[in-house]
Order: C-alpha cells, then sequence, then structure tokens
C-alpha cells in the first residue's frame, strides 16, 4: 500500500519487481487488496502481452494512513531501551 498510496497508478510488474515477490504470491496480495476494497484493479490486453495496474481506493488509502498512525503512536509509546 505504501507504494501505491504514493502513485496514481501502479503496475504490477513494478510492484513484482520493486517487492521481490513471485507472481503468485503477488497475485493474492492483490487479490486481498482488490477484495477488501483498498485497491481497484485495471486489466489492459489479453494473453501474454496483458499488463495490470493497481490504483488504491478512497477506502484503501484510508486504512493505511490509519495503520501508519497506529505504528507511529506505538513507536512513540515504545521504551527507549537503549
Amino acid at each position: 500500500m505504501a507504494i501505491l498510496v504514493n502513485s496514481s497508478s501502479t503496475s504490477f510488474r513494478f510492484l513484482k519487481e520493486h517487492l521481490g515477490l513471485a507472481d503468485s504470491d503477488l497475485s493474492k496480495q492483490m487479490s486481498a487488496l482488490e477484495s477488501a476494497g483498498y485497491v481497484r484493479a485495471s486489466k489492459d490486453g489479453h494473453g501474454r502481452g496483458a499488463s495490470t495496474t493497481y490504483t488504491p481506493t478512497a477506502a484503501g488509502t484510508k486504512a493505511y494512513e490509519t495503520h501508519r498512525a497506529a505504528l507511529r503512536a506505538l513507536l512513540d509509546g515504545a521504551p527507549d531501551l537503549r
């Protein structure tokens, strides 16, 4: 989601290369995000030349920002162990 919310749309190929995931693993994760209503997928073409791009939805962006805020709150309240 960090990549997706910082761009208007992101290709499957870009995500795969930058995240270092196998096609099947990335496809499964993107399907889960799409089912949750966090991303919208757009397919262009058919067969081997086809490409898929993903766009974050308003709900996905909000969920991501809420998650980041929760992580920040946890880190801000964590004891300094140095």
